[in-house]
């Protein structure tokens, strides 16, 4: 099963950047995206994917043209579950699940604290609840594959600059503590696993040619849960995939 990760930052945007072309070539079994700030009635080109082969499920925002979450899959999942039950985050369509024979798939787009305290003690909020909601459904799915945009740098080997970015969200010591004990709590950093090497990032800012300088972040992420490690075939960072200011990220289980 070949999964792609994907923090599109709007799909209706990166579909203009032919994302659609992209995916044909690239030929993901799931697809996991992220930030589509779209609903499917506004996705004509919808019937192309349809074409290649994908079903699509969707999750968008209440709110218009913001964040929302969606799995395409050319594998037919027995069950898609929507959201977690918990109003604030179900409001902004933060994640969706699809259960397969065997694995679990779920794309999830933690929320940002950029914007100032109000987001970012939400943030934490969504961090404690998401490891809470975790724990009870890794014991129902324990063949789980949380995929998504973390909106957290784990390490200092993870972000381009630690020492200037230290009190920067995203890179705080309460969230990178999170990230931590998230993994400690039954899951492996797929692509971390296999790759020990700094410089992989998969968000650079728009400003200064961060991108062209390689000036970034990893914060999107393929985790899965320890009874798929010898599963786990190979991980990657892809990006020279831009129709974004993320880049996809691969997982390949066997």
């Amino acid at each position: 099963m070949k999964i792609i990760t994907y923090n599109v930052n709007g799909l209706r945007a990166a579909l203009k950047k032919d994302w659609l072309g992209w995916v044909k070539t690239v030929n993901p079994d799931v697809i996991c995206l992220q930030e589509i700030k779209a609903s499917q009635d506004q996705i004509p080109e919808i019937l192309f994917l349809e074409e290649m082969g994908y079903e699509h499920y969707w999750y968008p925002a209440q709110k218009k043209g913001y964040s929302g979450t969606a799995i395409f899959t050319k594998i037919t999942p027995k069950h898609v579950e929507y959201g977690c039950g918990h109003e604030d985050y179900d409001f902004e369509g933060r994640m969706i699940r699809a259960d397969f024979d065997d694995v679990s798939v779920m794309s999830v787009y933690f929320p940002s604290g950029t914007t100032g305290d109000i987001r970012q003690d939400f943030k934490y909020k969504f961090l404690a609840d998401f490891q809470e909601y975790s724990d009870k459904l890794l014991t129902e799915k324990p063949n789980l594959v949380i995929s998504g945009d973390y909106n957290i740098c784990h390490r200092a080997i993870d972000i381009h600059n630690p020492k200037s970015n230290a009190n920067s969200s995203g890179f705080l010591p309460a969230e990178r503590e999170w990230m931590e004990n998230f993994i400690h709590s039954g899951y492996i950093d797929s692509f971390r696993h296999l790759n020990p090497d700094p410089h992989h990032y998969t968000w650079w800012s728009y400003r200064a040619g961060a991108r062209a300088r390689n000036l970034g972040w990893r914060i999107d992420y393929n985790m899965i849960s320890k009874p798929l490690e010898t599963r786990l075939v190979s991980a990657a960072i892809i990006p020279t995939a831009i129709h974004s200011d993320h880049c996809p990220v691969l997982l390949e289980l066997r």
